[in-house]
């Protein structure tokens, strides 16, 4: 059973908190780190788990660590965890910036430790069941919406909403990206809230990305053009649509998937 520890307790490391409770055949929760008592307390209460006033020792109480802090704070806790040997799992985004991100990958190879970031999109049912369709699509369009919340502006909307449909795309289109084009307004933060980018692969495949955290309906859909098929994928509602289009006919598979 590993040994781990929580790095954040507000809105989403509740949620894992709980998961890592559930988990009690897998992990040993030994505690969390969080510099706000608000947070502390609550999670406390709630959790009946330990509260650290330190980050390295909690570090040093684990196996592995769970950092789900802002964005700001992933790279310190981030390297100070590999260094001691620790498997990480980092909420996206990985870092505030690509040198701090390729810092924790060299990091990485030097302490032979495994270090995940939560692309949870990989792994939505909708998309599992889409993979199985998809054959070098062509053109790609993703819209993913979202109604405001002061929680993520302290990073863009690219690296708050948009970052999983990119990891998405990257990992379906296996060509080289040759050019990237992108505009974003910032409406209510200091970085975009609003962005759209168009992504250019070397295999001719173009994917067109739009995503807002200020609108007034959440969405999280992207469509897929590939020769004689059109693949849509619903990661929010988790349905999947299918439409197949042969010589003499069109058929439509449509895949409704309930995920708790």
């Amino acid at each position: 059973m590993l040994k781990i520890g929580l790095f954040g307790v507000g809105h989403l490391g509740k949620i894992h908190a709980r998961l890592i409770k559930e988990l009690n055949e897998t992990f040993e929760f030994v505690g969390f780190y969080d510099p706000s008592d608000a947070h502390a307390e609550k999670a406390t209460a709630e959790f009946g788990i330990r509260r650290f006033d330190k980050i390295k020792d909690l570090i040093q109480a684990c196996d592995c660590v769970d950092i789900v802090t802002p964005t700001l704070s992933h790279f310190e806790i981030a390297s100070l965890a590999i260094q001691q040997g620790k498997h990480t799992f980092i909420e996206k985004p990985v870092t505030e910036t690509t040198d701090e991100a390729e810092k924790l990958i060299s990091l990485a190879d030097q302490t032979k430790v495994k270090v995940q970031v939560g692309h949870v999109e990989r792994f939505n049912p909708a998309f599992k069941q889409a993979l199985p369709f998809l054959d070098a699509p062509m053109f790609i369009e993703t819209h993913r919406l979202a109604q405001y919340n002061p929680r993520g502006t302290d990073v863009p909307v690219v690296l708050d909403l948009m970052i999983h449909d990119l990891d998405i795309i990257l990992s379906v289109v296996k060509s080289k990206v040759v050019r990237v084009s992108a505009s974003g307004v910032a409406v209510v933060s200091e970085t975009p809230d609003i962005t759209n980018a168009r992504i250019e692969f070397e295999n001719g495949c173009v994917a067109n990305l739009t995503a807002s955290r200020i609108s007034l309906k959440n969405m999280r859909k992207t469509r897929f053009f590939q020769k004689d098929a059109y693949i849509s994928v619903d990661f929010l509602t988790k349905e999947t649509e299918v439409v197949k289009c042969h010589r003499y006919r069109v058929s439509l598979i449509r895949l409704i998937l309930f995920w708790i």
